[in-house]
């Protein structure tokens, strides 16, 4: 079991071209850490860099408190489970499970009880003997896995290792590698584009965008609190709706005018934190969830016209105009209406987030 403490981590590729920048973070003992984000902000480059693949530009790597920067992935005891699962097609299951410990020249006895709690923990028991063209895509996944068990390492890198899988096994593959975690809680590190994995995997996840950290937080922190306008808008399915707002004072307080004109009193408890934001041109973030039935909240109803619905059987998406924004709205199943019905919504501004589109900082206390 091992600490991973990346202090102002970079990489600079030929040309100039920055990869990762000034990556702090440390990850506790046997913390399942996710790092997400879109195709080519730096997060894989990052994990080939803690995997030894990758040469560190830039900064200190540390496993258990000791400087690894210069030495060879063999050294560094982790073990990466990939994408394309890299067996050897023509070894048994139980061979590519165990190759890594013969080439180690581990007693024979030693290899025959690791694996076999491998294969007992992944359920690849009955598996042992089969070549990987006869597994699917799950079972494949599961022996990289057991590849990687049977080796104790301090430290499981994933990187990205379900992109492969269809939808269904995706949902069962995060679960397995979830409960692996919990009979083996070896510090992790898991790379995945994907904020849906990484919300229901992660003890913390990092939000990564143009080789830089957004946010570092628990899932429900980054979903509930973001920091900035990228982390809003990235975390959470469907996203977060953005409407460009402008914000004045009224009677009742600060008021923030839609573009579609609607005009809606902003929560008492934040008038000192959104009080810089008078005059100013804004977007109001709120979640498709905070968005009701007329009447349901007491900040002011937004009334549109519906664009299309889509029928989830627990829940209907609602999506409708308001402006140049095609926003959306988690109603109840039963919720029914065709394009072109006007409806109204009313928008729970308790759970608003109010961003500054120049600095792409959401408003906070003391920010």
């Amino acid at each position: 079991m091992a600490t991973v403490s990346l202090n102002t981590v970079g990489k600079t590729y030929g040309e100039g071209v920055q990869a990762v920048t000034n990556f702090d973070l440390k990850i506790r003992d046997e913390e399942f850490v996710v790092l997400v984000g879109p195709s080519g902000c730096g997060k894989s480059t990052t994990l080939r860099m803690v995997a030894g693949l990758e040469e560190i530009t830039s900064g200190d790597l540390l496993i258990d408190e000791k400087r690894v920067n210069d030495l060879a992935p063999a050294e560094r005891d982790i073990a990466m489970v990939f994408q394309n699962y890299a067996l050897y097609p023509h070894m048994t299951v139980e061979d590519n499970i165990s190759f890594g410990l013969k080439q180690q020249r581990m007693p024979k006895s030693e290899i025959k009880t690791r694996v076999a709690d491998a294969a007992r923990i992944l359920g690849l028991e009955p598996l042992l003997a089969r070549k990987p063209r006869a597994l699917s895509g799950g079972q494949r996944q599961r022996v990289a896995m057991g590849r990687a068990i049977v080796r104790h390492p301090k430290v499981f890198l994933f990187d990205e290792p379900l992109s492969n899988l269809d939808a269904k096994l995706r949902v069962q593959m995060r679960a397995e590698i979830k409960h692996l975690h919990q009979k083996i809680p070896t510090t992790t590190i898991y790379v995945t584009h994907d904020q849906i994995e990484a919300m229901t995997m992660a003890d913390r996840v990092v939000v990564m965008s143009n080789g830089k950290i957004e946010q570092v937080g628990p899932p429900q922190e980054l979903y509930n609190h973001p920091d900035t306008l990228f982390v809003a808008s990235f975390i959470g399915s469907p996203a977060m709706n953005l409407f460009p707002v402008t914000v004045d004072r009224g009677d009742g307080g600060l008021q923030a005018r839609l573009e579609n004109g609607t005009v809606v009193t902003l929560p008492a408890d934040r008038q000192a934190t959104y009080g810089a934001a008078v005059g100013k041109k804004m977007l109001l973030g709120l979640r498709p969830e905070a968005i009701g039935e007329a009447g349901a909240y007491g900040y002011g109803d937004l009334t549109t016209e519906i664009d299309y619905l889509e029928p989830l059987g627990a829940e209907t998406l609602v999506f409708f105009p308001v402006g140049e924004v095609n926003a959306c709205a988690k109603m109840p199943a039963g919720f029914t209406g065709h394009h072109g019905d006007k409806v109204t919504f009313s928008l729970d501004l308790s759970r608003m987030h109010l961003i500054d589109p120049e600095t792409e900082k959401v408003l906070k206390p003391g920010r």
